[in-house]
């Protein structure tokens, strides 16, 4: 049986101004809402708990870890973090990494946010980016 390759899907990128998509994600009443309800926009960022993340910021680094948490800002913390940075400004350039562990990564320095999934799920989670 063939197992389905895992691609990585975008997810929202925010803004420091409020206007992005990560501002409606998590807003005020959204974090204290007790129901739990299956299309809600912080169930929906719950599901990507855990799962492998590929942040891209400004300065052209890379950070590859585990989903750990967002703020209403937008922040992400990424836990067990790998940065790949280029070690030469032209491109095609060697990709030099380093472990890093848990650390945040401010809404106003993301520049790309991809999410590793199953196909079903990339659909799924293609309608955080139309809310």
């Amino acid at each position: 049986m063939e197992q389905e390759a895992e691609q990585p899907v975008p997810i929202p990128v925010g803004c420091s101004d409020g206007s992005c998509p990560t501002s409606e994600i998590l807003d005020e009443n959204s974090a204290f809402d007790s129901r739990p309800t299956s299309s809600s926009p912080v169930s929906r960022v719950r599901k990507l708990l855990f799962r492998r993340m590929l942040v891209g910021i400004k300065d052209g680094r890379f950070f590859m870890g585990n989903f750990y948490c967002m703020d209403k800002q937008g922040n992400i913390i990424l836990q067990d973090t790998v940065e790949y940075r280029s070690t030469r400004r032209s491109s095609p350039s060697p990709m030099e990494q380093r472990c890093l562990g848990l650390i945040l990564i401010p809404a106003s320095c993301r520049t790309s946010c991809h999410v590793d999934c199953s196909v079903e799920e990339q659909l799924s989670l293609l309608s955080l980016q139309g809310k």
